[in-house]
This record gives structure tokens, C-alpha cells and sequence, in this order.
């Protein structure tokens, strides 16, 4: 097994609490990754919950199946890869950015590759970071929406 890494963030212009709660509305995760829609499979979103991405288009694709092995709210989750497919580990962070309502939203992945296919990972980063890189365009553009929480 080989590694695939990669880390990425955005700036969002929205308090880190709204940032948090919109990452972890786990069924809605669909309206701002590309091609990938969510269901929570067992738990209350928090530690321990198992969570099944389908990502792909028009039903070819893959399963991504994982446990929520970490969530320090409202500032860092993680989670470990189950799939066949997709192993490893991945998660965010939200950094408030000084006493202004913006944040830093961090993604991060750290993927096993399977056996005999760690080479294939440089050919298919750029279109990995590209995919990823829009969708968290799209987040902060999500974020700015999100229903404001109470104060």
C-alpha cells in the first residue's frame, strides 16, 4: 500500500460555527461536493457515526464507506476510510480568521492506495485536486447561505 496525500483550504466569509455546521450537515454535503451524495448510515453525526459517498455520475462511480473517529466542535473532524476502495484517513478543520466572521476551512486526505496502483496517484491527483478544489469553492459559496445560527 502506498499513500495519496493531499490538503487544500478555502477562505470563507462566515463565523466558524456556521462553517462547522454546515460541514457537518452530513445529508446535504451533496449540494457542494461534486458528484457525491451522502446518507448517514448509523449514529447522531458525531464520533462514531458511519457514513456511506456515493460519488459519481449518472450511477457509475464508487462507495466510499467511514467512521467518524474524531470531531472536536466546532473545529476539526475526522474520519477513517473503510471502503474497498477507498482506505485511510481524511477530515477538516475550521480556523477562525481573527475576530471578523471568516474562517479557513481545511480538507484534508491521507488515502491508501491499493496495492500495485500507488503509481497511478500523480496521474490522477490534478483531476482529484481539481474536483476538490471546486467543491470547496462551492462550500464557501454554501457557507455564506447556510442558515445563520442563533446567537
Amino acid at each position: 500500500m502506498g499513500n495519496a496525500q493531499l490538503r487544500l483550504e478555502v477562505p470563507v466569509r462566515a463565523a466558524p460555527e456556521q462553517v462547522w455546521a454546515a460541514a457537518t450537515d452530513w445529508p446535504r454535503q451533496g449540494e457542494w461536493m461534486l458528484g457525491t451524495t451522502v446518507h448517514v448510515v448509523s449514529g447522531d453525526g458525531g464520533r462514531g457515526t458511519t457514513l456511506a459517498a456515493f460519488t459519481g455520475l449518472r450511477g457509475v462511480g464508487f462507495l466510499d464507506t467511514m467512521e467518524i473517529i474524531e470531531m472536536r466542535v466546532p473545529l476539526c473532524c475526522r474520519v477513517r476510510h473503510t471502503g474497498a476502495l477507498v482506505s485511510g484517513e481524511g477530515g477538516f478543520r475550521v480556523i477562525a480568521r481573527g475576530e471578523s466572521d471568516e474562517s479557513t476551512f481545511v480538507w484534508w486526505e491521507d488515502l491508501a492506495t491499493p496495492a500495485g496502483t500507488g503509481m497511478m496517484w500523480p496521474v490522477v491527483r490534478p483531476a482529484f485536486t481539481w474536483g476538490l478544489r471546486r467543491s470547496l469553492d462551492r462550500f464557501a459559496e454554501f457557507c455564506a447561505e447556510y442558515p445563520a445560527l442563533a446567537r
